[in-house]
């Protein structure tokens, strides 16, 4: 018996039709630019994350070695009430003031890169913000003379040796001129900072709203944008003005600009990431042997360091012996304890 089966009436998977992808819209510069700040975005957030993961490797790290890190944090931690403190005082000179702050943003970062501690309300209250007006020339970097051969080596090796040495000069003054461009960029970006301002304020400021609810939201918006402005958060300033529509948004030319500024982050972004994950202050730790090792180690430098720290507490408590910790930092070239 021949039954009909109505499956084999179906066209083949291939020969139905597919839907074209959405075009985004807008022109070409305003697609590059919301690309662009997508990029930011996404690196900035897996810094974050290493951030966070690299944080709680160091806490694992550091509970094993028990009260002796312990100690030291809380030792850290007393320092910020007596410092802050002293910035209230009228006993201190102008630079006097700024090595305090140096001090406590240098005992922040020993917290939260040493131990994985969240010290990122004293880091955002006292790192230095770069204001538009402050914007200065960077000073032009000396010119690196070629090296002069041996003259003990044969002619055909100084030879030799004078062209390796040009080709290395011309790499370096290559790297300083992208160095220099790169400068010279942010500068004209930081610039630009008011004039993105006033066409963020031109599309969402509050009296264009045409009924309440649409005038709440533009206010929230605007107080984003002016805490952005006041802090010179030129990306949030960008990322408001990629969430425009594609009528809202500036002229092709001006949004170039701002995506080769973005290109010039996203660089910067990844020589972070590579710095947090292979750098100095890059964490994963050790195991077996060497771990047992370098706690052994820990717990003596530590009981140390909280020792000393101790010691430049009851100084920095009176105004006079903060002072003389200030000058003895000084004299010793260094920042912080």
């Amino acid at each position: 018996m021949n039954l009909h089966n109505p499956t084999t009436d179906l066209p083949a998977a291939a020969s139905l039709p597919v839907p074209a992808p959405a075009e985004a819209p807008g022109t070409p510069a305003q697609q590059a630019f919301r690309a662009a700040v997508e990029q930011v975005e996404g690196l900035r957030q897996r810094l974050r994350e290493v951030r966070q993961e690299q944080a709680e490797a160091r806490r694992r790290y550091w509970q094993q070695v028990g009260p002796a890190a312990a100690a030291v944090v809380d030792a850290r931690r007393a320092l910020f009430a007596p410092l802050e403190e002293a910035l209230l005082l009228d006993y201190f000179s102008r630079l006097e003031h700024r090595q305090i702050q140096e001090v406590m943003l240098g005992n922040a970062r020993a917290l939260q890169d040493r131990f994985g501690e969240d010290a990122a309300d004293i880091l955002r209250k006292y790192a230095p913000r770069r204001r538009v007006e402050e914007v200065e020339e960077d000073p032009p970097t000396a010119e690196v003379p070629t090296p002069a051969p041996d003259p003990n080596l044969p002619p055909h090796e100084q030879a030799a040796a004078q062209a390796r040495a040009r080709r290395k000069s011309k790499a370096q003054k290559a790297e300083e001129a992208a160095a220099q461009e790169a400068r010279e960029q942010q500068q004209r970006l930081l610039s630009n900072t008011k004039t993105l301002y006033r066409q963020l304020a031109r599309l969402h400021h509050p009296d264009l709203a045409r009924d309440p609810a649409a005038q709440q939201q533009k206010t929230a918006l605007m107080q984003r944008i002016t805490e952005a402005y006041e802090t010179n958060d030129l990306y949030t300033l960008l990322q408001l003005l990629s969430e425009a529509g594609p009528t809202e948004a500036p002229d092709d030319d001006v949004l170039t600009r701002y995506t080769q500024a973005l290109h010039h982050q996203t660089t910067e972004l990844k020589q972070q990431l590579n710095g947090l994950k292979f750098g100095e202050n890059g964490f994963s730790g050790s195991t077996g042997k060497k771990r047992e090792q370098e706690i052994r180690q820990l717990k003596r430098h530590l009981k140390a360091e909280a020792e000393y720290l101790a010691q430049v507490l009851r100084l920095v408590r009176e105004p006079e012996g903060l002072r003389q910790v200030l000058r003895e930092l000084a004299a010793e070239g260094h920042e912080t304890v």
